[in-house]
């Protein structure tokens, strides 16, 4: 039985560009990556108030372009801000055609994010909040539960969270 291909993507934003960071790995517990791919944008569109998408998706895509398609994307932030709000992974998924599974971690709680699942990992008293697009939240929120790491954000989550800050463009 083969694991199935997953991704945690990040970026970083530098003035005036931005750096996305695309970290595969192959099933939910493995502690260790298959591949790690750093992008360099040297623009990416401004921030607008409740849009943030239309910044950080472009970016996402870029990375994913380099690397092998994925089974699953695991995105820092929230796949639903709501009902009915999309946020950054329920455009990701769209944009992927629906094709790839979105999987959202948040590690604050968005108030209009009625439907998120509080993952606690670690002995930690603050949970990490899952979303998710194309599979239902409750088992994402499992999958996020099993990612290898005896702390609060799983090792490969802060893998890629490290490259994308650390990496000079």
């Amino acid at each position: 039985m083969t694991l199935p291909l997953l991704t945690a993507l990040d970026v970083d934003y530098r003035d005036p560009g931005a750096v996305a960071v695309g970290v595969w790995f192959r099933g939910w517990s493995a502690p260790e990556v298959e591949a790690e791919i750093v992008t360099h944008l040297a623009e990416v569109a401004p921030y607008q108030p409740g849009e943030f998408y239309r910044r950080e998706l472009p970016c996402l895509l870029a990375v994913l372009e380099r690397g092998p398609a994925p089974e699953v994307a695991v995105v820092d932030g929230y796949v639903w801000l709501g009902p009915g709000r999309p946020g950054l992974g329920a455009h990701l998924f769209e944009a992927l055609g629906g094709r790839t599974v979105v999987v959202g971690v948040a590690k604050s709680r968005f108030a209009g994010a009625a439907e998120a699942v509080p993952v606690y990992r670690g002995g930690s008293r603050s949970p990490l909040y899952v979303t998710a697009a194309g599979v239902g939240v409750t088992e994402a929120a499992g999958w996020i539960a099993r990612m290898a790491g005896p702390y609060r954000v799983p090792e490969i989550l802060k893998r890629v969270d490290q490259l994308a800050r650390k990496s000079i463009p």
